[in-house]
This record gives C-alpha cells, sequence and structure tokens, in this order.
C-alpha cells in the first residue's frame, strides 16, 4: 500500500508539473547545495532537486525542520548559490538575486527605528525609486494589506500580526511575480494567522496586488493543504523532493470536510515514512535518520576507536584496556546507532555494509529529539482513544505543529510502543502495558525498550559493562558520533541517549567530570 500511494503522490505531481497553470516563473533543475562544516565535513543540504513554480498556483514546501526547505526557499530567491543545478527566472538563469521575488520573513525583519511607512518603502529605497513613487506604492500596499491609518506608527507599536502585515505590504510593494513566504504566520497567533492566510490567499486571486504565484514554507500540513494547489514533501539528510501532492479542493476550503481531512492523512501518511520512498519521510527519515555508526566512509574504525580509546583513557596515549573498550564499541559498526524504526539491527549492519563496500550511501539514523516522559504522556493519551487516533486529530486535540507531534511518533514507532498506518496511530500491546505500569514499572520498561531498539543507548551500556571499572568518558562516543555527524549534531544525539539511559536507570553521566557510568542502584538500596 505504501508503494501505491507513493507512486500515486508523485505520479500526480508529475502531471501537475507537465500540465502547469500557466507560464513557468522560476525553473529549478537539479538543484544541489552542500556545505563545509567546521570540523571540515562536507554536508549535503539539498539533493538533486527539480522544480517549477507557475503563474496562477500557490505551491507549498513542506517538511519537518532540518529538511532544507528555507535552504531551498533561498536558493530559488537567488540569496544562495546552489552547489550544482541551475535556477532561471524567466527562462533567464539566475545570477543574483531574483527580480521577480520578494519575501515575507517569520521574524517580521522590520526597522525598529523605522515608521511603518518607511519599513514598506525599504526595497523601493533600495532600488531607486523616486519619492514620490515610493510613497504612492507604499500607501497603496499598506491600505491593501489593512493597515491604513498606521503609516506613522513604529514597530515597537504594533501587535506580531500587524508586524506581518507590514512585511507582507514591503514585499507588495515591488510588485512580484512571485510571493515567496518562509513560515510567514507561525509566530503568530491561531485566530490572527487564520485572518492573515485569507488575506493573503484574496490577495493573491484578486489581481490587484500583481502577484501571479506564491510560494510558501512550512511545517504546517494543514496549512499547506488550506493554502496551496500542489504540495511538494521534503525529505531529510539531505533534503530531497520524496512526494508531490496536487490539491484540488475548492476555495474556500472547509478544513472539516471529509476531503480536506483526507488530504491531510495522506501527507501525515508521507511524514510518517509510511510510503517507501527512499527511505525518508518520519520513521524511515528526518527525526530517525542520523546517528552514529562508528564506522568511517572509507571503513577506517580502527581509527576512530583508537582517538577514541585515548579520550576514554583521560590522555593522549591509550590504555590498552581502555582501547579494548573503544575497539569493542566501534567494531559493532552500525549498531552504535544501527537500525531502528521497525528495522533489525541485521538489516542495520547489512545497510552499514553495503555502503562501506561502495553499494550506496549508508543512512544514518538518529534517536528523535523527545524525552521519555513526553512519549509516555503521547502514549497515555492515544491510549484514552479506544482504536487510536488519526495524527491531525491528535495534532490538533494537543495543540501541535508537526515539529512537535511527529519526533514523537517517531520515537514510539521505534520503541514498538505504536503503530502508524494511514495517518492513524494505535499503542501496540508494549504499549499498553507501558500505559498501565506504574512509576517504576514504567521506568523498567523502558530501559527494556531502549536495550532493545535505540541501539546508541545499547552500546553505551554495553561498553560500561565491559569497562572494568564500570565507567568511561562521554567524548569517546561523541567521538564515535563525529565520525558521521556535525559536531552539534553529536553532541545532541549523545545528549538524548543520556536522557534515555538515566530515565531507565541504565547509566548516569556526571557531566562536570564528562564521566559515564552505570546505575547500579546501590543508592536507591543505601536509603
Amino acid at each position: 500500500m505504501a508503494d501505491t500511494l507513493t507512486r500515486d503522490l508523485n505520479d500526480t505531481g508529475r502531471k501537475a508539473a507537465e500540465k502547469g497553470t500557466g507560464d513557468a516563473i522560476i525553473e529549478a533543475n537539479h538543484v544541489s547545495r552542500s556545505f563545509i562544516s567546521d570540523k571540515g565535513n562536507h554536508l549535503t543540504v539539498l539533493d538533486d532537486i527539480s522544480l517549477d513554480l507557475h503563474e496562477r498556483e500557490v505551491v507549498a514546501i513542506l517538511g519537518r525542520s532540518g529538511a532544507g526547505k528555507s535552504t531551498l526557499l533561498r536558493v530559488l530567491a537567488g540569496l544562495v548559490e546552489p552547489t550544482s543545478g541551475t535556477v532561471a527566472y524567466r527562462g533567464v538563469p539566475l545570477t543574483g538575486a531574483n527580480p521577480g521575488v520578494a519575501l515575507v520573513f517569520q521574524t517580521f525583519a522590520l526597522m525598529p527605528w523605522l515608521d511603518v511607512q518607511a519599513n514598506v518603502e525599504l526595497g523601493l529605497e533600495a532600488r531607486g525609486v523616486p519619492r514620490d513613487e515610493r510613497r504612492r506604492r507604499a500607501l497603496k500596499a499598506i491600505d491593501a494589506i489593512g493597515l491604513d491609518g498606521f503609516e506613522s506608527a513604529y514597530p515597537k507599536e504594533l501587535s506580531g500580526g500587524m508586524k506581518q502585515r507590514v512585511g507582507i505590504a514591503r514585499a507588495l510593494v515591488l510588485e512580484p511575480d512571485a510571493l515567496f513566504m518562509d513560515e510567514p504566520f507561525s509566530a503568530l497567533d491561531v485566530l490572527t494567522a487564520e485572518n492573515l492566510r485569507q488575506e493573503v490567499l484574496g490577495l493573491w486571486k484578486g489581481g490587484d496586488s500583481g502577484i501571479k504565484s506564491i510560494l510558501i514554507v512550512t511545517h504546517n500540513i494543514e496549512e499547506a493543504v488550506q493554502m496551496a494547489d500542489r504540495v511538494v514533501v521534503l525529505g531529510s539528510h539531505p533534503g530531497r523532493i520524496i512526494a508531490e501532492e496536487q490539491v484540488n479542493l475548492p476555495r474556500p476550503r472547509n478544513k472539516h470536510s471529509e476531503e480536506f481531512e483526507n488530504e491531510v492523512d495522506r501527507l501525515y501518511t508521507v511524514l510518517t515514512g509510511q510510503s517507501d520512498s527512499g527511505g525518508e519521510g518520519g520513521t524511515g527519515g528526518d527525526n530517525t535518520q542520523g546517528a552514529a555508526s562508528a564506522a568511517q566512509p572509507d571503513g577506517s574504525q580502527a581509527a576512530v576507536a583508537g582517538h577514541g580509546a585515548s579520550v576514554a583513557a583521560g590522555g593522549s596515549t591509550p590504555s590498552s584496556q581502555a582501547r579494548q573498550v573503544a575497539d569493542e564499541a566501534a567494531s559493532q559498526g552500525s549498531d552504535l546507532v544501527g537500525g531502528v524504526n521497525g528495522q533489525s539491527d541485521r538489516d542495520g549492519e547489512k545497510g552499514g555494509e553495503d555502503a562501506r563496500d561502495g553499494g550506496g550511501h549508508e543512512d544514518l539514523v538518529q534517536l528523535p529529539d523527545v524525552s521519555p516522559g513526553g512519549l509516555k504522556g503521547l502514549i497515555d493519551v492515544i491510549c484514552e482513544y479506544r482504536e487510536g487516533a488519526d495524527l491531525s486529530d491528535l495534532a490538533s486535540d494537543l495543540s501541535f505543529e508537526v515539529d512537535d507531534l511527529l519526533p514523537l511518533i517517531d520515537a514510539g514507532s521505534m520503541l514498538g510502543v505504536l503503530e502508524v498506518h494511514d495517518g492513524h496511530a494505535t499503542a501496540t500491546q508494549q504499549g499498553l502495558q507501558w500505559h498501565k505500569a506504574g512509576i517504576l514499572e514504567s521506568k523498567t520498561l523502558f530501559a527494556q525498550l531502549a536495550m532493545d531498539h535505540a541501539s546508541l543507548v545499547r552500546s553505551i551500556d554495553q561498553a560500561l559493562r565491559r569497562s572494568p571499572e564500570g565507567s568511561l568518558r562521554g567524548e569517546l562516543f561523541i567521538d564515535l558520533l563525529r565520525g558521521r555527524l556535525p559536531d552539534v549534531e553529536a553532541q545532541r544525539q549523545f545528549s538524548i541517549a543520556v536522557n534515555w539511559g538515566r530515565y531507565g536507570e541504565l547509566f548516569d553521566y556526571d557531566a562536570d567530570d564528562d564521566v559515564l557510568t552505570l546505575d547500579t542502584g546501590e543508592d536507591e538500596q543505601s536509603d
């Protein structure tokens, strides 16, 4: 079913692109973007993305945090140069900022020392437009967005919604072909955001603004379905298009209609990894990708182990015992955060062998950044639904954004306490058992789940048990993680593993001395 759904989504997107709704304004062909980290690692943010934006359509770029959505927006706007591939505006390749695009940002980006009218005129002033013409166009845009009477007000006098109206007016005054919006409503309260969505759509449909197309970046699935004619879904690490969905619902769209809810469920299905599209989505991509095979890209595990051993030993020359512990940890290969999300460790190791043999790139699997207590709370909520709950209903009931909910879903699927099918989540037998458990039993059950499914937690626990002193330096594991991850992400993965291990009373960590120790339970017994 997942294969069929993915084919349906991608076929729909291809047909939409072929058919178009008007002349192509922007064309991106095989765009990739990479960066070099401070550690010298080559990080690919966008990978081989081809995307057209046509007149008379609204396109939403949907994905989780870290999927490269904002980077893609800036590449299309000509603010970031692609590492490879081309972007063209009206058939002319970009060599700088896209002249047909105006941007609206999440953070408003207003100059606090300028009043509303001066803020709106900024772009025109930069283009050398004469003062009288700037004033005329600014006042027209201010009136169009409902700010008439606030021309002389300063940003500190405005609410969040009014500040964003200034940002929209500043974009409108440039009379762009395409309005680019980067999470424009995420900093606003629910009612203000809803009002502004409708007003932006009204400006686009009315035609008086001159805007021929809108491209909006969002992680809000309902917002994408409400506003867009076409939804482009990005997976992560690196960002690539994993699906496109044409939204053919009549406007204005009823968020409570069955058709609307079906569209939302389809996109949840993609983002939770149920569409088998290259390992992307929720329970196979994005927040559940990335941490820590100890293997290097060239297979040089021993070098990493040796360096880690010196850290574990607390000096530049590793002791034989510390080296042995590090070698054993590294020799587990992909087990240092290997197969999760319903895949066996054997599958994870197979993937690592394929990569080291040159058979492709090794998927890196991260621990989702959630607390055990938060995951237990989600299980408790889902168990209150007799037959499980739709993810869209959960998000609505809990007032969660996708970026809040999906990492919890990823963790629940990874640990085997949740099952998700067609955007519908139910607790497994293990989940029900965890839901019914008391405080102490709950921690014991979580510890077993983490040992069974979270291989970084298991690797730390096993390495500590092999250590004669029952302790190791945390930097050992962070160094191993750095072999596959940027430094910040390596630190984050280690912190998550420590949090999980502490909750399950598997091991403890002294941050001041950077020392991991087994949790023997002696403190509790002495009490």
